[in-house]
């Protein structure tokens, strides 16, 4: 079995590796499609605002929804710089606040995304938010979860297409689906791996800068992360990544880069 998963996913990579990450131009394996993975994301997202409570507070909420929208403009003018707007067909973009002590924000696939008011303090500013936001919609732009399930449905079931899947085993495809978007706990999403994690910081730092805020901010909230984080486990939001301090580094490097996008608001 696990030779034949291999084989499949050897074969799908080859069939599939034209798709390309935007920005890094990674070559990544793209089994799954929007149309496949999008109703099953906005479902689950719907189910995380039933289960959990929405921030009372009004300035936090509005800076979220604000500075979302700000990076969803951001990320959409430079898809279709790039001629990949058709990409984003079928997204539908949502940014909330929920209350919980929780350092963590996500973004599902489709632009749904989510900031736990625990992070808030560390974000700081505007240009804070902007740091977690760009890196989160990173991850939707970046089709971290369509590839992650991708892979999940050769490794897990041997088979290429969620229609399959779901006819075969549709329980395990449910799961493969919400490790594949990172949901996990009742508070919280599982962990993506370093390369998605650095490649979203890469990306975030882009998306940012075309939204007017400013790079440079980047670093410095990292910094605050991990002053918060101590000598204890770190929060989910950062524990898949490099080290703090290369962490930085990388960041530092890729500022350069960042600012040629960026034009103060």
């Amino acid at each position: 079995m696990f030779r034949k998963a291999i084989m499949l996913l050897f074969l799908g990579g080859m069939m599939y590796g034209c798709a390309k990450v935007p920005v890094t131009g990674r070559r990544q394996l793209n089994l799954v499609s929007n149309s496949e993975i999008l109703p099953l994301s906005f479902d689950q997202y719907a189910q995380v605002l039933k289960e959990n409570k929405l921030s009372d507070n009004k300035e936090w909420t509005a800076m979220i929804k604000e500075v979302g929208r700000d990076i969803q403009l951001a990320a959409e003018q430079y898809m279709r710089q790039i001629g990949a707007q058709d990409q984003l067909e079928g997204y539908d973009w949502d940014f909330n606040l929920i209350e919980s002590e929780t350092v963590n924000a996500w973004c599902m696939p489709g632009g749904k995304v989510a900031f736990y008011t625990g992070i808030m303090p560390i974000c700081k500013t505007r240009d804070g938010v902007a740091v977690v936001m760009g890196h989160e919609v990173a991850h939707a732009i970046a089709n971290h979860g369509r590839e992650r399930m991708s892979q999940g449905l050769v490794t897990n079931l041997g088979l290429g297409t969620v229609g399959a899947a779901m006819g075969s085993n549709p329980t395990l495809t449910q799961q493969v689906f919400m490790q594949s978007v990172g949901v996990g706990s009742q508070l919280g999403m599982l962990k993506f791996s370093r390369t998605h994690e650095s490649e979203a910081d890469k990306i975030g730092l882009i998306f940012m800068s075309i939204a007017g805020y400013n790079p440079k901010e980047a670093p410095e909230f990292w910094t605050r992360m991990q002053a918060n984080a101590g000598g204890d486990r770190p929060p989910e939001f950062m524990s898949t990544h490099p080290n703090p301090e290369t962490r930085i580094q990388d960041l530092n490097a890729a500022i350069p880069e960042a600012m040629k996008y960026y034009k103060k608001k």
